[in-house]
């Protein structure tokens, strides 16, 4: 009998000590994953757990400004005051926006987006019931501020143009991010950001654009914010210095008026655009707000495209500018020299063809020069008889003719100086034996089309009428300044440098 009872109390000691180290094996895992998740792993749940109650929001950062030479706003940022609405703050969405409505004019499609919001957002997110207020209606709004249950007033910032469209297609427009130029950058997916569109916007959006701020704010289980932790502001974006003057800018889409044409002023010693101008125009504030269907509509059905800037994407004949082209390649070839003396009668025959000068009584006897000042046509129609198409078109070439100038604007259009040499039969009666050799040749000048078989229409072309299509104003214009600026010699054929519009990028 004792030895079975000491058999029992040994079998109990040794399962007494099992359990116990099972429990102490267990109790030593348990101690073990704690210190683990509580010392080891501190950081990393510390940083979920700030992730769940800490929202971290982008900040746009102050766009920036577009200056004239002088330093006057061609684009600047403004307030732009907000009328919002929390619904879960209002007893009912629909009776509080009429009663906004006695106070403020509210359209039937704002109104109708602001009760589908409501439906479709969370209680607590602001609902945006109107945007660019004026002062007074600001003030209307906080008088009664106490009637109009979870309405308030937001303040942001809009851009905007203090000339409108009197400068709209230098400075361009900015306006909402579409889907296709999305590229990653948080700060695109903002709904109230703006990037450039057009013009100088465009061209230095990046520089204009700044750099984002940010916002850590606390909110709860629901997302509601419960308060801002800490806000770090954004850094601006640089102010673009241009070369313009607002003055100057303003006088020169004044005279262009009523008209479909654009203009160009530039400073003959350095090449400055000081003034571009292109009509119709279109106001870019329309664009910061945002347009609605039937305007936009309006706008891109206007058969006189006001979104065109005729300066730089237009296409026409360059005109008597071209005779300095015909004159300059006389010159290097050794064809003539400026004394070469021309009689205009008022026309020239070419063939079965007669030509005219603009002054239909003649210039008279006139040298190069004195062609030049009165923009004589006979003379040109003579020299260019000399010289012949090649060398035209190589002179051409050296000026820039069907390049881009370089120009700080988009959609620029250059490739359009061209003349085609194409098979010719001599008329009846024989002209100039070597113009009639060179327009037997079937060789083909990428640079210039001649639309008509006739010998005497080449003439047309040599004075720059005939050319279907010319290169851009700047090539035109440039070569005027440089002309106008320099004596004849190498410096006047050196390579020209592009046309400056910008200054400078200054930071704000």
């Amino acid at each position: 009998m004792p030895h079975r009872d000491l058999a029992r109390v040994k079998m109990f000691n040794r399962r007494v000590a099992l359990l116990a180290g099972g429990k102490f094996v267990l109790f030593s895992a348990l101690v073990g994953r704690l210190y683990y998740l509580q010392v080891v792993e501190s950081d990393r749940y510390v940083t979920l757990s700030d992730d769940n109650r800490i929202n971290l929001r982008l900040l746009p950062p102050p766009r920036g400004r577009i200056l004239d030479r002088r330093g006057e706003h061609l684009a600047t940022n403004r307030l732009n005051y907000r009328v919002v609405m929390i619904s879960e703050q209002t007893p009912s969405v629909e009776a509080t926006l009429e009663a906004l409505g006695k106070l403020i004019p509210i359209s039937e499609g704002a109104h109708r987006k602001v009760l589908s919001e409501s439906r479709r957002k969370r209680g607590f997110v602001p609902i945006t019931v109107r945007a660019d207020l004026s002062w007074d209606e600001v003030a209307r709004v906080e008088v009664n501020a106490p009637d109009l249950p979870g309405v308030m007033i937001d303040v942001g910032q809009s851009r905007h143009y203090p000339l409108g469209p009197t400068a709209a297609h230098v400075t361009g427009y900015v306006a909402a991010v579409s889907e296709d130029e999305l590229s990653g950058d948080p700060l695109l997916e903002l709904p109230e950001f703006r990037i450039g569109k057009s013009g100088v916007e465009k061209t230095y959006d990046l520089a204009l654009r700044g750099s984002a701020g940010n916002s850590q704010v606390e909110i709860n289980a629901y997302g509601r914010v419960i308060r801002e932790l800490e806000r770090q502001e954004g850094q601006p974006g640089d102010d673009l210095v241009l070369t313009l003057d607002n003055g100057l800018q303003r006088y020169v889409s004044a005279r262009l008026t009523g008209e479909g044409a654009a203009a160009v002023v530039l400073d003959i010693h350095t090449g400055d655009v000081l003034a571009l101008a292109s009509n119709p125009s279109y106001d870019p504030n329309a664009f910061s707000k945002g347009l609605s269907r039937a305007a936009w509509r309006e706008i891109v059905e206007n058969p006189r495209k006001p979104l065109t800037d005729k300066a730089t994407a237009g296409q026409y004949p360059p005109g008597s500018t071209f005779k300095m082209m015909v004159a300059l390649a006389a010159l290097e070839g050794g064809v003539l020299t400026p004394e070469h003396r021309v009689v205009c009668t008022g026309k020239i025959r070419l063939g079965d063809r007669i030509f005219h000068c603009w002054k239909r009584g003649g210039h008279g006897e006139r040298q190069m020069i004195d062609a030049i000042e009165q923009s004589c046509d006979v003379y040109f129609y003579d020299v260019a008889r000399r010289v012949g198409i090649d060398r035209i078109a190589k002179m051409a070439r050296r000026f820039g003719f069907g390049k881009p100038s370089g120009i700080d604007l988009p959609g620029e259009l250059c490739e359009h100086v061209y003349i085609e040499k194409v098979p010719f039969t001599p008329p009846d009666n024989p002209v100039d034996e070597a113009l009639a050799e060179w327009l037997t040749q079937q060789d083909r000048d990428p640079f210039a089309e001649i639309t008509v078989p006739r010998a005497g229409q080449q003439l047309e072309q040599w004075v720059g009428r005939g050319i279907r299509t010319t290169t851009d104003w700047a090539s035109i214009t440039l070569f005027d300044t440089r002309v106008l600026s320099a004596k004849y010699g190498h410096e006047l054929l050196k390579g020209l440098p592009p046309l400056p519009l910008v200054n400078e990028c200054a930071p704000a």
